[in-house]
């Protein structure tokens, strides 16, 4: 199938029955709204296997970073769940960085940044199970105007593992979000502007314009926009009413405001600023509530299905959670096997610098964000852990493994 430029009445009845069985998927994901997933129970932490005083420990240091007159970490939440419950969510500090701040919100939600990707490519795997999408075809096949020096070569699961050569933003993205164009630039930069760094499946190199170009094809498959897809196949049947690919539609007030990198301040396109919460970025751009994305965590370790709704095949938690690196010939085996990624969620690498926590295994799997975000889950121990700060990661990225590492002292 090559999906041309101009569409013709037949690409036309073709993207209407992709349409068509994406709908119909939706409607099978979502039968009435007593199948709509709720939130986690709480429960006390000596109940789902958890020793309450190292948990603490953890709560300890966030409360510790985020108050006083030398607090570095403006606000945070952390989320510990296991066998179907969780904890009751603890905030900490402000609801952003400026001093004068009112408390964070229990009702906050909070920028995801990169932890958004495994989202976008949790979109894409529906169309997989729905044989609309093929992992192992040519991106070509699915985007025609994805050319140049061997793009043809690109395979859509290297977007999913970081091996396609792509960068990890558009030359010109500040310039772009300066511009405040609409999200549908940047995807459309990520297919047509991009030129890869080296030959797909030969070396791993994060690309959020990977994610992008993943972005685009669940959108010519679906025939909707990627942030009505995640909604309509997502969170709806999940009941997750906190959660969004961006800000539209959610009291402002509620977003939880993070520090900036030096070149956002006073800027009108930086991470806090209305155009980038509305953006709804498919590589950073998710809000979500704790209890929110805690669902998405049990979803995944409950191999697909939460409180009766059946999102995904347990073969495909299968797929994007083990190691996928393993199976590209020309990646030298050191990097496959020390830094494996699966499908778009990323395995913990211990012993090395990318490291989640020290008492974590190779099986943990997860993502990072930009703005001081962490989420790990463990299928050996059936448990997860959210950490939601508002303090740059890359600045401490320590202070969230010494949080992990608290965390996972506490599994009993």
């Amino acid at each position: 199938m090559t999906i041309p430029s101009d569409p013709t009445r037949r690409d036309v009845l073709l993207a209407s029955a992709a349409g068509a069985a994406v709908a119909a998927g939706a409607v099978d994901a979502q039968v009435g709204a007593a199948r709509a997933a709720t939130h986690l129970p709480h429960a006390k932490p000596e109940d789902i296997g958890l020793d309450g005083k190292q948990l603490k420990v953890a709560f300890d240091l966030l409360d510790k970073w985020t108050t006083g007159k030398d607090a570095s970490v403006p606000g945070g939440a952390i989320v510990v769940g296991r066998h179907g419950k969780i904890v009751a969510p603890r905030f900490f500090g402000r609801q952003g960085p400026e001093a004068d701040a009112p408390p964070i919100r229990e009702d906050g939600m909070f920028l995801m940044a990169s932890i958004t990707k495994p989202i976008t490519y949790l979109g894409a795997i529906l169309l997989v199970e729905r044989g609309l999408l093929n992992l192992t075809d040519p991106v070509v096949r699915y985007v025609p105007e994805f050319k140049g020096k061997d793009k043809d070569l690109v395979l859509v699961r290297h977007l999913f593992t970081h091996t396609s050569g792509l960068p990890d933003m558009l030359p010109d993205n500040n310039e772009l979000r300066r511009k405040h164009v609409p999200g549908q630039r940047f995807l459309d930069g990520a297919v047509r502007e991009t030129t890869l760094a080296f030959k797909p499946g030969t070396q791993v190199s994060y690309q959020s314009t990977g994610t992008a170009v993943v972005a685009e094809i669940i959108q010519r498959l679906s025939g909707l926009t990627i942030a009505e897809f995640l909604k309509k196949e997502i969170f709806e049947p999940l009941g997750l009413k906190s959660s969004g690919l961006g800000a539209k539609g959610f009291q402002r007030e509620r977003l939880v405001r993070v520090q900036v990198p030096d070149e956002q301040v006073g800027s009108d396109w930086g991470w806090n600023s209305a155009y980038w919460q509305d953006l709804g970025a498919p590589w950073g751009g998710m809000f979500s509530s704790p209890e929110d994305f805690a669902v998405i965590c049990q979803l995944m370790l409950s191999k697909g299905t939460h409180a009766g709704v059946k999102l995904l095949s347990p073969a495909s938690v299968r797929a994007m959670t083990t190691n996928r690196l393993v199976e590209d010939p020309e990646l030298p085996e050191a990097i496959a096997r020390t830094k494996p990624w699966g499908l778009g969620w990323r395995l913990n690498h211990p012993g090395t610098s990318g490291s989640w926590g020290d008492l974590l295994g190779k099986e943990v799997f997860g993502h990072t964000g930009a703005t001081g975000t962490t989420v790990w889950i463990d299928p050996q121990t059936q448990g997860f852990c959210i950490l939601l700060t508002t303090a740059i990661r890359e600045k401490a990225p320590w202070k969230l493994v010494h949080l992990s590492n608290a965390v996972a002292a506490a599994f009993m």
